[in-house]
């Protein structure tokens, strides 16, 4: 049996007073869980865009019509609203289990020896935009889904994907200084591309805003623009990036760049393949649901790849201190 260390009224007080260095005193998590903690953070950050999505699929926005509490008199969903309270909840509910996963990702971050202090602060401003974003969520149920405020609680989702996917990326590197990997030249043309990408996510939440699914079964006012014209437009846009990142491999090709780059492209090019598909079925079958939750998660995965091949563009190694001699003895090395 292993024996429990005695927890002293000093030990009560320290986790009190700074839990998070108690635990980090007591616990050294392995390279492979904080990595884990911080993609289950990027995963439960595309989780809930899809759950929004779905919640406003089946006409559930205003299943909980009021808010932080479901109905002036519950917290919780009651029987009396049926099915599209229990998704609305549920819906709020999984925001705690994001919570959560952020919460791991923070403790395996602070833990690690030697304390990594960006990659902790990587994990807080995901906690910090998941709160901002619950009371902008509450704010699009109190006034009735106001489409400008849907459209600015995905975007902000869009924000805490794009933390997750740097946080998820700096655990699998150093924290020395940043070496490029590609000429200046690739790099602006990789630039041009991700905000090329964050436009077409812009344009697609104004088709939304505009389109036949509102998120609610009653009248919910849409945006004033015609939603074939702005369809077409979010097209032409996602062809822009498309070509874009088949010029990108095209180029890294020719240069003969890492394959670091090369996968990355390669892998975002194969999404912005499978997105395309999903978006031109469901423009000609009169959006159906499923389709849409389809190219709701594919928004995230494009938007993940658009950032990891900006993110594979450098190296950055582990900072390694030198011991005293240390220098001298490399200088010695090949004499020996």
């Amino acid at each position: 049996m292993v024996r429990v260390p005695n927890v002293t009224r000093a030990d009560v007080v320290s986790a009190v007073r700074n839990p998070l260095a108690f635990i980090a005193a007591r616990w050294t998590p392995q390279p492979r869980t904080v990595r884990r903690s911080a993609l289950s953070a990027l995963v439960m950050s595309v989780v809930i865009v899809v759950t929004g999505g779905a919640v406003r699929l089946t006409s559930s926005g205003l299943g909980c019509p009021t808010w932080p509490k479901c109905t002036g008199d519950s917290l919780t969903t009651t029987s009396a609203m049926g099915v599209h309270g229990v998704i609305e909840f549920g819906n709020r509910m999984l925001t705690y289990v994001l919570c959560a996963a952020i919460g791991w990702a923070i403790v395996a971050a602070r833990s690690q020896k030697p304390w990594r202090r960006p990659l902790t602060r990587l994990g807080w401003a995901q906690f910090w935009v998941v709160m901002g974003n619950a009371v902008l969520g509450g704010i699009v149920v109190l006034v009735g889904l106001n489409p400008y405020t849907v459209a600015a609680h995905f975007l902000l989702s869009s924000a805490l994907i794009a933390v997750a996917t740097v946080m998820w990326q700096r655990t699998r590197e150093g924290d020395g200084e940043p070496r490029p990997l590609v000429g200046r030249a690739i790099q602006q043309l990789v630039w041009f591309l991700v905000a090329a990408t964050a436009l077409l996510l812009v344009v697609g939440t104004v088709v939304t805003g505009a389109g036949p699914h509102a998120g609610d079964s009653s009248e919910v006012a849409r945006m004033a623009v015609s939603w074939e014209t702005v369809a077409k437009m979010h097209a032409t846009l996602a062809w822009i990036v498309v070509t874009l990142t088949f010029a990108l491999w095209f180029v890294l090709k020719a240069v003969d760049a890492p394959r670091g780059p090369l996968d990355r492209t390669r892998d975002l090019f194969l999404i912005l393949l499978g997105q395309g598909v999903i978006g031109y079925i469901q423009y000609f079958t009169n959006l159906p649901e499923a389709m849409v939750a389809l190219h709701m998660l594919g928004s995230g995965l494009v938007w993940i790849g658009a950032l990891r091949v900006l993110l594979s563009l450098r190296d950055r190694p582990d900072e390694t201190a030198e011991l005293p001699g240390q220098a001298n003895r490399k200088t010695l090395a090949p004499q020996l």
